[in-house]
């Protein structure tokens, strides 16, 4: 049986819910670094299945330096247009030829299976733009460096080693503003935009708790062909606000402040309108790994690792098996033992070791009233040794989509 270093401890805080001042942001699907983890992440899942579909097995490759450069636009009141395209590049390692054990070789087009991959996510997330006209997306796969490539394939294993000497970093449970600010970009981006199309996807939400006061700063781009003039911007606009302020309803009893599209002066004309749905049309660049984290969040109140999450092999790239498992375990553990009001999980790869074998598993704890660390430090060690065992699992269903990276 394998003895795994798991260690539970006490976390030398408060819960973040207790702290006076929280802050916390998710940057929307069509934000220019949102964007980036998308297509990085949806050319990474392309990429793992066309392997596995053609050869058996998920080869060498890495597609995380996804990068964007910002366009220029002309929006105006009942449509403009896009001057210059927005320009992607598709930028990683992925193995191109391969030789098995027989003998057979197999040549993998790796740029065209990126290439469609990304157009796709892209028809997919940004209705708004036209594919032919609005955004130029080029590929930049090189072959992996041949010492990563033997602890990634040199033979068949059970668990993979470790890429890198690294970490993830997880928490649970959310706390209500990061539950708020998670739930309102996917409500605007999701069952709101439905029936509003003249919302675009790059929405951004900040939250700010001071005490039991929080404000939701939301920075929402409008579609100019839905939006005839100005009086049906400052409606949309209002529609916005009161519909995020009755959502908040849903998830918390404290006092919360919608403010929307804070920049505008709508006595100067100047207002947030594009073409496309996204600032990725007017000067706004993008990169993966600049924006959420693996829990779709960025949250300074709580410990974060910097690894870009997305376009990462999901065999054995710590940067983001961790950062996903750590979140898993961390949720795992709340929902199945009682008395954890905060919870942050770290977990340590050393290169070259198992993945399920980390370096140190560090549980730090914050329990409620009248519970100790020592009366659930069994419970929390079995949860984090079962999870490590089967951390395997995480593979198929990051290939399968089911996991979220940002």
């Amino acid at each position: 049986m394998t003895e795994r270093n798991i260690r539970v401890q006490p976390i030398e805080r408060g819960a973040v819910e207790d702290e006076e001042v929280e802050i916390v942001e998710r940057k929307g699907i069509g934000h220019p670094d949102s964007i980036c983890d998308g297509v990085a992440e949806h050319v990474s899942e392309a990429l793992a299945q066309a392997y596995l579909d053609r050869v058996g097995k998920v080869l060498h490759y890495n597609t995380d330096e996804t990068q964007l450069v910002a366009g220029t636009a002309a929006p105006k009141f009942g449509g403009g247009e896009v001057v210059e395209p927005i320009y992607i590049l598709v930028v990683g390692r992925a193995t191109k030829h391969y030789v098995d054990e027989s003998g057979e070789e197999y040549e993998i087009p790796v740029d065209s299976i990126a290439l469609e991959a990304a157009r796709d996510y892209l028809d997919e997330t940004l209705p708004a733009i036209d594919l032919e006209t609005d955004v130029i997306v080029d590929v930049k796969l090189g072959e992996g460096s041949g010492d990563l490539q033997d602890v990634f394939s040199e033979e068949e294993r059970t668990v993979p080693e470790a890429n890198d000497t690294s970490f993830g970093v997880g928490h649970a449970p959310l706390t209500e503003t990061e539950e708020l600010v998670l739930e309102t970009e996917r409500h605007l981006n999701g069952p709101y935009h439905d029936d509003n199309p003249a919302l675009g996807q790059d929405v951004k939400v900040m939250g700010k708790r001071e005490g039991d006061e929080i404000d939701l700063t939301v920075a929402a781009a409008l579609v100019d062909a839905y939006v005839p003039d100005m009086d049906a911007y400052k409606a949309e606009i209002e529609r916005i606000r009161e519909y995020v302020s009755d959502l908040a309803d849903e998830y918390t009893t404290r006092d919360v402040t919608v403010h929307v599209n804070t920049a505008d002066d709508y006595e100067e004309g100047s207002v947030y309108l594009t073409v496309t749905g996204t600032s990725a049309e007017q000067g706004d660049d993008g990169s993966v790994g600049r924006g959420n984290r693996a829990n779709g969040l960025i949250t300074p109140n709580r410990s974060m690792s910097m690894e870009a999450t997305s376009g990462k092999n999901p065999v054995n790239h710590i940067g983001k098996i961790y950062n996903l498992l750590s979140t898993q375990i961390a949720d795992s553990v709340v929902d199945d033992v009682e008395g954890i009001r905060d919870l942050r999980v770290r977990l340590l790869s050393q290169i070259g070791r198992p993945i399920d074998e980390p370096h140190v598993a560090d549980v730090h704890v914050v329990t409620a009233e009248g519970v100790t660390v020592s009366d659930i430090e069994a419970d929390v060690r079995g949860i984090v040794d079962e999870e490590l065992a089967n951390v395997t699992d995480v593979t198929q269903r990051v290939i399968d989509g089911e996991l979220t990276t940002f």
